[in-house]
């Protein structure tokens, strides 16, 4: 039997999933008043915090409100790391994210490898403030740092046959202990069709709230595509494959009748075990209620790649 690492919850989260903002604070509290080493559970290690990004502000969702960093850094999807929300925060922080590079693979006029200090210059770093829905049912509101995909992609010099683009993630069953479980086909893969990629609104993130990307959250850098559910964004990319097919996801090979390709966010088109219709925004309080998923999670520009295909046949 495999193992499903989600609950079933076909009404979307549980409020026992989510730690209250008292609650959070009271473990902060403890651990600081113990001065033990595990403060680093719950924020971003020394070393991150001290590197703030230069970064150009833009006027991508300056309308939403902001998800507290602690939520952002302490309730996250990363089996690499565990299953649990809280896990990543607590196992990722002696992954070293540094020095690193990313392969470039496939349908390319040559393969090369890029450093992360070289992908960076590529073009201006700029905080991206983006809607993030998960399948699960429930959001944030991120202000990435990052560059779009199309300056990397330029760089790279596609050839002709590149069709899709195949995003291999970091695999370390040494440093990973969720890795070392059989939760999905390791190492994580991620892919696009080749106009979503060059999209303007897709961006490599290489930090959050000014300062590079917490271990947890996909260090040192990631895929960020906001129109669609979080698991398309894949984290510590370590290669990047132009391809004439579409790619085999990990998601798709676990599981294909809950997970497509497109992962596009439709309010119409709900997951097997959770409600798309509508999602709950994480650190709005127990109470809150829920807020109306829209199409593309919003981003209504992105429609027009999509035209005169069936959205609920290519999930």
């Amino acid at each position: 039997m495999q193992f499903d690492p989600h609950r079933s919850n076909p009404s979307g989260i549980l409020p026992s999933e989510i730690t209250p903002q008292a609650l959070f604070e009271q473990r902060r509290t403890l651990i600081k008043a113990a001065g033990v080493a595990a403060a680093s559970l719950w924020l971003p290690t020394t070393a991150q915090a001290a590197q703030t990004l230069e970064f150009q502000k833009t006027a991508y969702g300056k309308e939403d409100t902001l998800t507290a960093l602690q939520d952002v850094t302490n309730y996250n999807n990363y089996y690499e790391f565990g299953t649990g929300k809280e896990d990543p925060a607590r196992e990722a922080v002696l992954f070293k994210p540094t020095p690193w590079t990313i392969k470039i693979e496939g349908a390319v006029k040559q393969a090369k490898t890029i450093g992360i200090e070289q992908l960076m210059k590529l073009a201006p770093l700029e905080e991206r403030i983006y809607r993030m829905r998960c399948v699960e049912g429930w959001s944030m509101v991120i202000p990435w740092i990052g560059l779009p995909l199309k300056a990397l992609i330029d760089w790279a010099q596609p050839t002709g046959n590149a069709k899709y683009i195949e995003f291999v993630s970091y695999n370390d069953p040494r440093h990973m202990p969720g890795a070392r479980m059989p939760i999905l086909d390791w190492p994580y893969v991620e892919g696009l069709r080749m106009d979503e990629a060059m999209q303007p609104l897709t961006i490599l993130a290489v930090g959050l709230y000014g300062k590079v990307l917490p271990n947890q959250n996909g260090a040192p850098v990631r895929l960020v595509v906001p129109w669609k559910y979080g698991f398309k964004g894949a984290k510590a990319i370590s290669t990047i494959r132009f391809v004439e097919q579409m790619p085999t996801t990990t998601w798709m090979r676990a599981s294909p009748r809950e997970y497509g390709f497109y992962a596009n966010v439709n309010p119409q088109v709900d997951h097997p075990r959770w409600t798309q219709s509508s999602e709950k925004r994480i650190g709005a309080g127990l109470f809150a209620g829920r807020v109306k998923t829209k199409l593309f999670n919003g981003y209504e520009e992105v429609a027009s790649l999509y035209a005169g295909m069936d959205l609920k046949k290519n999930f």
